[in-house]
């Protein structure tokens, strides 16, 4: 497998798959940008920016937005799959109903699917049976990445050669990529990060200070790696790009969605009213309720995680949930 990239896809075209075909043109490859809605794709055809989801950033010429799937993935070497994880299984049925595919993916998807419990990669192996999969994650806010600022993330996989293309195919002076093999940590950071965001929200909605925050951050990265050691990740993955800094980022900025729900329910608003107000998919709405499930099924606990869910689905306040937390039984650390 050559490392050099002519052609790709990208199968979404939200900000973080708007995002990654920016990168990838950067990078010298011809890039199909596919929009499951042809009106969006026209929109951004004739405009050549997509001012939804990531306005400011012109398309270059070597990328084409197209709503027909087909002619999108014709001659592709990497797929670069930018679904939210709650659509991804519709979506990708539908894109391989006219026959399997061999071209290698690459999932930049956050979240964990609520009916099967499935990561993203778990998703699109079931689908695409024996096509390589690779999952690409860290702290990659993207209007902070399109406009070149310092970006690091890291690409999982259990094929070296795989994880290496992707590495050099989105690699610039501004965006740097490691490679990790461990593809259970990594999404699994990805998308539990987002339902702590929301908590750190919430937190600066309710204007409890920098203390409860960096609290929260400590103790939710503790049950984030409790979980994901328990299903089969490794911990040193959770001190890394994909955890912590992940973590952070989402946590610290307003730019995250799921930074913004937690402060937009802190402050009052109930998430129905949140979701309704949201330029686009807040994750960790709906990764609460799966990672519930999965420390249900492995027996760990996730106080923070749980808090979150009486919030968004219990009718909870969300003092009532803090105040919950911190009158716990008091044990070691």
């Amino acid at each position: 497998m050559s490392n050099r990239l002519e052609v790709a896809t990208v199968v979404g075209a939200g900000a973080m798959g708007t995002l990654c075909a920016l990168q990838l043109a950067e990078r010298g490859a011809h890039v199909r940008l596919w929009s499951r809605s042809e009106s969006f794709a026209e929109a951004l055809t004739a405009d050549r920016e997509n001012r939804r989801y990531l306005p400011g950033h012109s398309l270059p010429d070597s990328i084409v937005v197209t709503s027909d799937s087909a002619s999108a993935m014709t001659d592709a070497r990497l797929i670069v799959s930018a679904i939210p994880c709650q659509h991804m299984r519709a979506v990708w049925t539908g894109l391989t109903s006219g026959g399997a595919m061999d071209c290698p993916v690459v999932s930049v998807t956050k979240g964990i699917e609520v009916d099967s419990l499935r990561r993203p990669t778990e998703i699109l192996r079931e689908i695409l049976r024996d096509v390589s999969v690779a999952a690409m994650s860290g702290p990659c806010l993207a209007p902070e990445a399109a406009m070149g600022l310092p970006t690091a993330v890291v690409v999982a996989s259990d094929d070296a050669e795989l994880a290496t293309l992707v590495q050099d195919s989105f690699a610039t002076s501004a965006f740097r990529v490691y490679t990790n093999t461990d593809v259970i940590g990594v999404e699994l950071g990805g998308a539990s990060k987002n339902v702590i965001g929301i908590a750190a929200g919430a937190c600066d909605g309710l204007s409890l200070g920098n203390n409860a925050k960096a609290s929260l951050l400590t103790r939710g990265l503790v049950e984030i790696t409790r979980l994901g050691v328990a299903l089969g990740g490794r911990a040193d993955t959770f001190r890394g790009l994909a955890g912590i800094g992940d973590l952070i980022a989402t946590c610290s900025s307003p730019v995250s969605r799921n930074h913004t729900a937690g402060e937009r329910i802190g402050r009052g608003m109930s998430m129905e009213e949140v979701v309704r107000a949201s330029n686009g998919v807040i994750e960790g709405i709906e990764t609460t309720r799966s990672l519930l499930r999965l420390a249900d099924r492995v027996g760990v606990e996730m106080p923070i995680t749980g808090a979150i869910h009486s919030v968004l689905f219990e009718g909870q306040p969300p003092k009532v949930a803090i105040d919950g937390l911190m009158t716990r039984e008091l044990k070691e650390e």
